[in-house]
């Protein structure tokens, strides 16, 4: 069974930066994307970056290109998003996401989902 743990979420002020992390575990394949998604009060799920865990590919919206950036340790099997220049429509409830194979933005393509956690942008 895959599980995903998020972490890091908080609350900044609007300019700061937080960096999330998405833990992984139980997973038998080499070849897999994590997604990041974010829900904000009100408003559907959009997914916000993903990579690749064997090219290293990844996918940003518009909304945070230049300001968020994914990476991975695979050996620690952990995804990070490092989010700068955070804004008060960033405020949302993070989810990280776990899919087989290529990356995708659809974010029904992912089969498993962590918990979510809380990032607050506010002065």
């Amino acid at each position: 069974q895959v599980q995903l743990v998020e972490s890091g979420g908080g609350l900044v002020q609007p300019g700061g930066s937080l960096r999330l992390s998405c833990a992984a575990s139980g997973f038998t394949v080499d070849y897999y994307a994590i997604g990041w998604f974010r829900q904000a009060p009100g408003k559907e799920r959009e997914g916000v970056s993903c990579i690749s865990s064997s090219d290293g590919s990844t996918y940003y919206a518009d909304s945070v290109k230049g300001r968020f950036t994914i990476s991975r340790d695979n050996a620690k099997n952990t995804v990070y998003l490092q989010m700068n220049s955070l804004k008060p429509e960033d405020t949302a409830v993070y989810y990280c996401a776990y899919r087989p194979g290529s990356i995708a933005t659809f974010l029904g393509k992912y089969e498993y989902w962590g918990q979510g956690t809380q990032v607050t942008v506010s002065s």
